[in-house]
C-alpha cells in the first residue's frame, strides 16, 4: 500500500449542534476534514473505503503448499528437508491444495481489509463478479472457472495490455452511524471554539481549554486537565470518547500488520 496520512475523503457528517445561519459552507468543510483526520488517525488509521488499484502476483504453487511424502509418487516439485536422523532427502509436493479444500484453489491476496472490488482487468478483459471471482476473508481474491491467475505479469505494460492483471478495490472498515456521530460532535466543537466573541453559539464549546482550577465568590471547580486528556489519545467529548474507546481501547497508532519474508505484495503504481 502506498503511504497514506489521512482518509480518502472526509466523512460524513450528521450535525446537531446550534450554529449561525449564515455560516459559510467552506468552514463546516474545512473543520469536517479536521476532525475526520483527527479521529482516523486516534483511532487506528483503519478506517475507509479507499480506493487503490495493485497489480499482484499469484504465489507459485510449491511455495505455499504443505509438504507431504508420498513413495515414488508425486505431482509438483521435488523439495529437499532434514529428516528427524539428520540426514537430506527429497520430498515431493503431492498436488498444490488450499486448507479444507480437495483441490487446487487459485487465489490472490489483497491487503485489507477489503470493503468491495470495483473491478478485476485480466488483459483487457472485465471478469464478472460471482461467476469469475469472489472475495473470502481475509482479502482472498478465489478464481471462479477458467484459468487460474497467472503466476506473473508484464509490468511494463499498461493495464489492459495482454499478460496483465489489474485489481482495482475499496479497502478499510465502513463507517456506521456511532463513527458518524463521533466525527459530527467533534466538528461541532471544533466550529464553536473558532467563532468570534458574541457570535450566536460562541461560548458552547465543550472542547477542553487551558484552565484547571475556578474560583469565584468562594466556590471552586476543579477542571480535567486537558494536556493529561491529549496525551492519552482523547479529547474530552463524551461521544467522540466513547467511539474511540469501543473502537480502539488499546490505542493503536496503526493498523495490525503480520510480515512475512515470502509474502510478495502487490504492486501499486503511486505517480503519476
Amino acid at each position: 500500500m502506498p503511504i497514506q496520512t489521512g482518509p480518502c475523503d472526509p466523512w460524513e457528517l450528521d450535525l446537531c449542534c446550534q450554529l449561525p445561519e449564515d455560516l459559510d459552507q467552506e468552514v463546516i468543510d474545512k473543520w469536517a476534514r479536521v476532525a475526520s483526520q483527527t479521529l482516523w488517525r486516534l483511532s487506528g488509521m483503519r478506517w475507509g473505503p479507499c480506493p487503490v488499484t495493485v497489480r499482484p502476483c499469484r504465489r507459485a504453487c510449491a511455495e505455499s503448499s504443505p509438504v507431504s511424502f508420498q513413495a515414488g509418487v508425486g505431482t509438483g516439485p521435488w523439495v529437499p528437508y532434514i529428516g528427524t536422523d539428520g540426514v537430506w532427502r527429497n520430498a515431493s509436493l503431492c498436488g498444490c491444495k488450499s486448507s479444507c479444500s480437495c483441490g487446487e484453489l487459485c487465489e490472490l491476496d489483497l491487503p485489507g481489509p477489503v470493503y468491495d472490488v470495483v473491478e478485476v482487468n485480466e488483459g483487457g478483459q472485465i471478469l464478472t463478479p460471482g461467476l469469475e471471482y469472489r472475495v473470502d476473508a481475509p482479502g482472498k481474491l478465489v478464481r471462479l472457472g477458467g484459468p487460474c491467475w497467472q503466476k506473473c505479469q508484464d509490468m511494463a505494460a499498461p493495464p489492459g495490455d495482454p499478460n496483465t492483471l489489474t485489481v482495482t478495490y475499496r479497502w478499510g472498515l465502513p463507517l456506521d452511524e456511532s463513527a458518524i456521530a463521533a466525527v459530527s460532535e467533534l466538528t461541532c466543537q471544533l466550529i464553536l471554539a473558532c467563532l468570534p466573541a458574541g457570535t450566536r453559539g460562541c461560548g458552547e464549546c465543550r472542547l477542553p481549554g487551558n484552565v484547571t482550577r475556578v474560583v469565584r465568590r468562594g466556590v471552586e471547580i476543579e477542571m480535567a486537565d486537558p494536556t493529561v486528556i491529549f496525551s492519552e489519545g482523547r479529547t474530552g467529548l463524551p461521544l467522540v470518547d466513547l467511539w474511540l474507546n469501543t473502537v480502539n481501547p488499546d490505542g493503536l497508532t496503526s493498523p495490525s500488520r503480520v510480515y512475512s519474508v515470502d509474502y510478495r505484495r502487490p504492486r501499486v503504481t503511486t505517480w503519476p
